[in-house]
């Protein structure tokens, strides 16, 4: 395979993940946003988003497996084409139902989304590993600026939704959606190129399963990075700042909408920032990969020290105020700073861990364990929120991190390669 195609067939997967995670971060939004108006309890917000994370837990366990038996071009194609039934789908949901029906319904719906993104996430991260240079630290710089530059179009997305709930309205904004990626995923299949494994038939289920201690330590970590972030994130801080910022008029909602969409946007963006800046912060390149792998553990302890200092100084201060209010967008932006460099070293040495042959195999299982991470990060959110307000997201959070890093802490200082 000649450089050029590899680059080829690199480009046309990283255009169609861009695509997928801009209606990705969008369609979460509006599902948040549009329920809340509609009055739903935070548990009942969480329940809205727990089988997409459930389904990410099954799919990518399973979507490692689908890649090395029928190809990473098919998982693409079919997780884009399965975001676009569930937006039809989610267009086709009816005001008048009742409470218990919309969630069941959109629980569904989320579901099926939550297996196309992780089909369409498995899918390009497998393919850095087979066509990104080794040399000179090539790997990483190619992980973290797919992972960097999708997190910032997700961030768009988050925006994107917000703005167009508050101006065209729900169920126009899930129609147009699909209808651009449709359109998306008809340009890609017909000038995908060459580059990606066509699959091997005799690929067994079993394999999915990694027998690497480095391979099973790091998704452990991963599992407590991700439920640390989702805690106050998915549920926690859009409806702390909604109660913050809304007077309840149909003005005070929209500009609630755009403040909150701006904060989660400008969020995301800052994380894929600086996530596809890692590897010159980290000075990977010169370091040794002992080195590398030994920094994981301090980069998630130094993470762990911001949602504890910001839920301790939330339960002092008592009501709302506005420098309270900066403080904690300031936090969190430091927040997500520290976690995107966590996040990127996880994204790397996952790929240096595994070989070419096993590669869909291992990164299924690795984002099976971002998925669980999300999927406990999402329950909790709703129900600490419920709780204890948003300083019982953060000290959840805080301590979800520590386990992080106790887990990272075992990582081999010479990593293998997954057997």
């Amino acid at each position: 395979m000649s450089r050029p195609v590899g680059l080829a067939a690199y480009v046309a997967v990283t255009a169609a993940y861009w695509a997928f995670m801009l209606t990705d971060g969008a369609l979460r939004m509006l599902v948040l946003l549009h329920f809340h108006t509609l009055g739903f309890s935070p548990v009942q917000l969480a329940y809205l988003f727990v089988l997409y994370e459930i389904a990410g837990v099954v799919t990518n366990l399973s979507a490692g497996w689908i890649a090395a038996r029928f190809g990473l071009t098919s998982t693409l194609y079919a997780g884009l084409g399965l975001q676009i039934l569930a937006l039809l789908a989610l267009a086709q949901l009816d005001p008048s139902w009742t409470v218990a029906v919309s969630v069941a319904f959109v629980m569904c719906v989320q579901g099926a989304s939550g297996v196309a993104k992780d089909l369409a996430k498995m899918s390009s991260k497998s393919a850095v590993k087979l066509l990104a240079p080794k040399e000179k630290g090539g790997l990483f710089r190619w992980v973290a600026l797919l992972t960097g530059s999708k997190n910032a179009v997700k961030g768009f997305g988050f925006l994107l939704g917000a703005v167009l709930l508050g101006t065209v309205g729900f169920v126009p904004s899930v129609l147009a959606m699909a209808a651009v990626l449709a359109v998306i995923l008809a340009v890609i299949v017909w000038r995908m190129p060459s580059g990606l494994p066509a699959g091997r038939k005799e690929a067994k289920f079993r394999e999915v399963f990694s027998k690497s201690r480095n391979v099973n330590m790091l998704s452990a970590a991963r599992v407590f990075l991700f439920g640390a972030r989702d805690v106050w994130f998915v549920v926690g801080i859009p409806i702390y700042f909604y109660a913050v910022l809304s007077d309840g008029s149909e003005a005070g909602n929209r500009a609630a909408f755009f403040t909150i969409g701006s904060f989660m946007a400008l969020w995301i963006i800052l994380y894929g920032a600086v996530q596809a800046a890692a590897p010159k912060l980290l000075n990977a390149a010169a370091r040794p990969e002992a080195e590398i792998v030994a920094a994981a553990r301090g980069w998630a302890a130094a993470l762990t020290l911001v949602p504890g200092a910001l839920a301790l100084l939330i339960w002092l201060a008592g009501a709302p105020a506005p420098w309270l209010t900066l403080t904690i967008v300031a936090g969190l932006l430091l927040f997500g700073a520290l976690f995107a460099v966590n996040s990127a070293l996880h994204s790397y040495l996952i790929l240096a861990f595994t070989r070419d042959e096993r590669v869909t195999m291992d990164v299924g299982f690795y984002y099976m364990a971002n998925a669980t991470g999300r999927l406990v990060g999402t329950v909790l959110s709703g129900a600490t929120y419920q709780i204890g307000g948003l300083p019982l997201c953060l000290a959840t959070a805080a301590l979800m991190l520590a386990l992080a890093a106790l887990f990272a802490g075992r990582l081999a200082p010479d990593p293998v390669a997954a057997q």
